[in-house]
């Protein structure tokens, strides 16, 4: 391999890898930030959290691998125009068109990785994903009351608090509710509680030595009892979801499913995700050749302005794909069309851009402005 092509090669890996770390913990930290958020509302358990950030962040590893090696031979070749490295090259015999080959040279292993995380890994990170928070669902409310936590069941309608027991025959300690019915707004409070099993199965909350408040929204009704013991059926969530949560969670179940499963599958929503998973390498490849005629700037002008425009270049073919993936999805775009259209474009807009850098304009006849024509 050639000084030239070392240089590149180095020097677009070690950028790759600085902005890949970055974007990884960039994710990782609003990902933690969320999933702590849903584990405070009870939507997700506290021990499930380091898991589902770990197989988050596998389906998130396509974009982000796609987007790093973008900016990395975007910035490569911006500096070496910046800081005349490029006069060198140039003066060597070489040209713009001659960093084609180290740029593949990093490409193509990264856009085999890529193939390799959306047709294979992301599917199996997505059902694990989807097992934790089924199993997570599929327990008794009484399972994640958890002393010192407010936790929401019920979509909100019935909250807990509770203490750590004061003594050896005691589970909670402490405790307090909050329960809405259709009729009634209740406030229940108790020493202590304990969980009560019965022979068909039901499992109770038994609270020991407390009260109970109640009251109607709106009115002057009011309700004040004392009891020894107080017991109420706590069962898991089985009321029926809203239109968005279904749609989300069908949505959650065709990004788990294997891909030869979507291939076998003649559905609308089967082709989108497939297009999907095909254009993340295309898209890198495409992104990684873009990149070439964005970074050649010239070193007299400002630098905002060309990165600006690179990064929206890269913006809008993202989502172009997710559109296209959306119309696909829909039955609005025919997906022989949908799944080479956008990067037929942007390949026709890198070979464009690599023709203007490349054309050599003919030089100005210098008699034309010295000698002008008489009137």
């Amino acid at each position: 391999m050639s000084l030239f092509k070392r240089s590149v090669v180095s020097e677009i890996l070690s950028h790759a890898g600085v902005v890949f770390s970055t974007l990884l913990v960039v994710w990782l930290s609003v990902l933690l930030v969320r999933l702590l958020g849903e584990a405070a509302n009870g939507a997700i358990g506290a021990d499930v959290v380091v898991g589902l950030a770990t197989f988050s962040s596998i389906t998130a590893l396509p974009v982000i691998l796609a987007v790093s090696l973008f900016i990395a031979v975007l910035t490569t070749i911006t500096r070496n125009f910046r800081e005349s490295e490029m006069v060198v090259w140039f003066a060597s015999g070489l040209s713009l068109k001659d960093w084609v080959g180290p740029v593949l040279r990093c490409a193509v292993p990264v856009a085999v990785m890529i193939s390799i995380l959306t047709l294979l890994a992301s599917p199996w990170a997505y059902r694990q994903i989807s097992e934790y928070r089924q199993r997570y669902e599929q327990r008794s409310d009484l399972s994640k009351v958890t002393a010192g936590q407010f936790i929401e069941t019920q979509d909100g309608a019935r909250v807990f608090f509770a203490e750590e027991p004061t003594g050896p025959d005691q589970e909670l300690g402490n405790i307090i509710a909050r329960v809405i019915d259709p009729e009634w707004l209740s406030v229940i409070t108790a020493e202590s509680a304990r969980i009560q099993n019965e022979p068909n199965g039901d499992r109770f909350l038994v609270l020991n030595e407390g009260h109970r408040y109640d009251l109607k929204p709106g009115q002057s009704d009011f309700r004040l009892v004392d009891f020894e013991r107080y017991g109420f059926r706590l069962e898991s969530r089985n009321d029926a979801s809203s239109a968005a949560a279904v749609r989300a969670q069908a949505e959650q179940q065709i990004k788990a499913r294997p891909t030869m499963q979507l291939f076998a599958d003649n559905t609308d929503n089967a082709r989108s995700q497939i297009m999907w998973r095909i254009a993340l390498p295309l898209a890198a490849l495409n992104l990684a050749l873009l990149a070439i005629p964005l970074g050649a700037v010239n070193p007299r002008l400002g630098r905002s302005g060309d990165l600006l425009i690179a990064g929206l270049v890269g913006l809008l073919y993202m989502n172009l794909i997710n559109l296209s993936r959306g119309w696909i999805g829909n039955g609005q775009l025919n997906f022989g069309i949908g799944v080479w259209l956008v990067h037929a474009v942007f390949t026709a807009l890198m070979m464009y851009m690599m023709w203007r850098k490349l054309r050599v304009k003919a030089p100005k006849d210098p008699g034309s402005a010295s000698n002008p024509k008489p009137a």
